[in-house]
């Protein structure tokens, strides 16, 4: 079984409109493929110990990543942890300093859950940062300079050494992203054929 573990993004869920767009895409075209879109905990160390185990459930089945500004954060660390080839879109590289900002009470506006963001989870975050890239043929970034929420320059250096496409304009949540997806499949390397 071919499966491509979808990870969203800080306060998002997996009706998030990338996740959608590429399930229905990838129903279509390439039905051997499943996508998992989980619901992420708000807490980062929940939400490795789920994606984590994913992994590890679909350890004999290919597997490829995709991650979306938080979830790119996340999928960079199981990309090199697993040996997992990943897609990040606009991601967060550094969400241990973005999101001091959100210190105190949340609400996840597709959830609705409330929780709360205490220092120790910027902690959490840091202990989930790659310092240095060890396999950067797995990672490919797409970014757009025009990421209203992340300076798209940290991205850029610190996958210097991986697959870039950075794209002029745009916005956080990466217009067009859907012209990508046959490339994305290819990338990850989890499917033999193609019904188009």
């Amino acid at each position: 079984m071919s499966r491509i573990l979808y990870l969203h993004g800080f306060n998002s869920s997996p009706q998030s409109a990338k996740a959608q767009g590429f399930k229905q895409w990838l129903s279509v075209t390439h039905p051997d493929i499943e996508l998992l879109v989980p619901q992420l905990p708000p807490y980062p160390q929940q939400a490795a110990q789920l994606i984590e185990k994913l992994v590890k459930d679909n350890a004999n089945d290919k597997l490829g990543l995709i991650g979306s500004s938080l979830g790119g954060y996340l999928a960079i660390w199981l990309s090199q942890r697993f040996h997992l080839p990943a897609v990040v879109v606009n991601p967060a590289v550094r969400p241990f300093d973005l999101l001091q900002d959100f210190l105190g009470d949340n609400e996840n506006p597709y959830t609705h859950q409330k929780y709360r963001l205490a220092p120790h989870h910027m902690d959490e975050l840091l202990a989930l940062r790659i310092p240095t890239i060890t396999s950067p043929d797995l990672i490919w970034l797409l970014q757009q300079t025009g990421d209203e929420i992340l300076d798209y320059r940290q991205a850029v250096s610190y996958l210097g050494a991986c697959k870039q496409t950075v794209e002029q304009g745009g916005n956080h949540a990466f217009v067009n992203f859907e012209r990508f997806f046959p490339e994305i499949v290819q990338f990850l390397k989890i499917t033999s054929f193609s019904t188009h």
